[in-house]
């Protein structure tokens, strides 16, 4: 079965191009963090065997706050060379080959340990980092500072 081209990206390994995509919207079990961060991909030009990778993380847009990391195009072109490796024909039509992705393999394909990303209300924080990592993030109100110990709507 051929992937939607909406929202695809292109990627060139060994000289072949493929077409790889995340699922738009999380699926329910995606969402509570009960199946992992997965892509999808295929070859551009002639469709045939799907690719199916399952990342040892959770989505970015998961419920539940647990940790994730950025999928890079590096990631997908090392994974779909492992793929290929594994057995993996992109030009023969059928089910979908599964590559699942433990934890040391992951390291493995990224040549360093994975910078996770903990999902906060404003965007996302590394994984040890606090709220100083978040740009975009304001305090509202100082424990340390005397008089200003109160939230914003308690009375005065």
């Amino acid at each position: 079965m051929a992937m939607p081209k909406k929202g695809t990206r292109l990627i060139t390994v060994d000289g072949i191009v493929y077409r790889w995509r995340v699922r738009h919207k999380p699926t329910y079990n995606q969402g509570n963090s009960w199946s992992p961060l997965g892509f999808a991909v295929e070859r551009a030009e002639e469709p045939g065997g799907v690719l199916v990778v399952s990342l040892p993380c959770a989505r970015p847009d998961n419920w539940r706050g647990e940790r994730t990391i950025a999928l890079r195009p590096i990631l997908a072109g090392r994974c779909i060379r492992r793929a290929v490796e594994q057995g993996w024909n992109s030009r023969k039509p059928g089910s979908a080959f599964t590559l699942t992705v433990s934890e040391d393999e992951l390291i493995a394909l990224l040549d360093e340990p994975p910078q996770y990303l903990i999902p906060f209300l404003w965007g996302m924080i590394p994984e040890g980092g606090g709220v100083r990592d978040l740009p975009r993030c304001t305090q509202i109100w100082s424990r340390d500072k005397p008089g200003t110990n109160q939230a914003p709507s308690d009375p005065q």
